[in-house]
């Protein structure tokens, strides 16, 4: 099967960012983030591009990205709204004032996604050669193997996905000793602590890290069977957490949950590519250079978009 779909998340308003990150120009002739990861993945074989945003940003975000990208692929658009993919047996708590999560913006675009597909975030740069694996697995996998769906993560090194300007959140991996993912730990406040990384558990208590550690930046390989799975996930996560009005159902969450049905796999697809990305205004000068040294160094032209 050669047709795979690029589901990206952007829905997001960052209130430590203060503005719309996923139209900021960081690129020599203007380009975003996006417009690279865009680029790369119609490079390495993607077909289609769906975007999961909100309806408040459409019309800003369809000028921006979607008139141009609309013309080198199909592009389609999936609404992350409050009441959006709710159980009709859940009523809408009066507290609830955002989305809920990335696990919840990826079921939400199950009407629109109909192949394999991979999720990235808006704002992140992963590297061409990331895509190009993915792609690859996303093509020559099976969707199942034997009583297990497969899925698949490209993976990054913590230390190379850390913020110079504030604490970020990651997901910590766990590999088995076959390349599969055996847990993954959702972290919300990481931060540099010297050469290495510190953070804090529920409960607040330091924990330090290493730094090598392999980390999710939300780049995951998945079958259209996930999102039957996600159906009944995230009405387990309402029933619990629902009206907690900062509860998220996150992707990593998610998944760990499948891991312990044993019913799913994840194979780990590692990478040399460096992750940067903009999580604060500060991060914008060094994306800018860095973009700059990779078209200086040939990696993208002068200008993405001819």
């Amino acid at each position: 099967m050669h047709d795979i779909t690029l589901l990206v998340l952007a829905a997001g308003i960052g209130k430590r960012y203060k503005g719309l990150k996923q139209v900021d120009p960081v690129g020599p002739s203007g380009e975003t983030i996006l417009d690279y990861s865009l680029y790369d993945a119609i490079q390495a074989g993607f077909s289609r591009v769906v975007f999961v945003i909100r309806k408040q940003i459409e019309t800003v975000f369809r000028q921006a990205m979607g008139e141009y990208w609309g013309k080198q692929v199909p592009v389609e658009y999936a609404f992350q709204e409050i009441a959006a993919g709710l159980p009709s047996s859940f009523p809408l708590p009066a507290s609830r004032q955002k989305p809920w999560g990335t696990a919840h913006a990826v079921l939400i675009s199950r009407a629109v996604v109909r192949s394999p597909f991979a999720v990235i975030n808006a704002d992140d740069f992963y590297g061409p050669s990331a895509y190009r694996d993915i792609s690859g697995w996303l093509k020559k996998s099976s969707p199942r193997s034997g009583n297990r769906d497969e899925y698949a993560f490209v993976g990054y090194r913590l230390n190379n996905t850390l913020s110079d300007f504030g604490c970020v959140s990651r997901g910590i991996c766990r590999l088995d000793d076959k390349g599969y993912l055996a847990e993954v730990v959702e972290r919300l406040k990481i931060e540099r602590n010297g050469e290495r990384a510190k953070t804090q558990d529920e409960n607040g208590r330091l924990i330090k890290l290493r730094g090598d550690e392999i980390v999710s930046m939300n780049f995951w390989g998945f079958t259209e069977s996930l999102f039957g799975q996600l159906e009944k996930g995230f009405a387990e996560f309402l029933e619990g957490s629902g009206q907690n009005a900062d509860a998220e159902y996150f992707i990593p969450f998610a998944v760990n949950e499948l891991l312990r049905t044993q019913k799913t796999r994840v194979k780990y697809i590692p990478t040399s590519e460096k992750w940067f990305g903009v999580t604060y205004p500060e991060d914008v000068p060094y994306v800018r250079s860095r973009i700059r040294e990779l078209v200086g160094e040939g990696v993208y032209p002068e200008k993405i978009r001819k």
